[in-house]
Formats: structure tokens, sequence, C-alpha cells
């Protein structure tokens, strides 16, 4: 039913995972699709591939703003 829902209003998303200020991981409230935003600004279905640079894109980036605080 839920799926039905997605199928004739199409999705609401939610965020579900902060990455970066300008990317983040998106979830579907009724049939928990799960995309996020690709190189263009877009939203794209995640893939393995894209899961592994947003997890590298997240560690990069908190070990940046982390120095960052330590510094200031």
């Amino acid at each position: 039913m839920k799926k039905v829902l997605c199928n004739f209003f199409g999705h609401h998303y939610s965020v579900s995972k902060n990455i970066t200020q300008h990317i983040k991981e998106y979830k579907c409230v009724h049939c928990e699709k799960h995309v996020t935003t690709d190189v263009s600004g877009n939203l794209s279905a995640i893939t393995p591939e894209l899961e592994d640079i947003n997890k590298t894109l997240e560690k990069i980036y908190q070990k940046r703003h982390r120095a960052a605080a330590q510094v200031a």
C-alpha cells in the first residue's frame, strides 16, 4: 500500500544523514527508498559506490572540521 502512495503522489523524502553541509542522504517516509545528492546536486538512488563515496567524504569533512576547531 505504501508503494502505491509513492507511485501516485511521489516520494516524501526526509533527511536521514548529513554528510557535509551540501551533501545529504534522504529516505522516503513511506517506502523507505534511500537517495543521496550527486555531483550535480540531483537526487540519485544510493548504490554501493555512492555509499562508499559518502562515507569517505564524511570522514574527510569531520577531520577537517575537528582540526579547524582545535586551531581556533
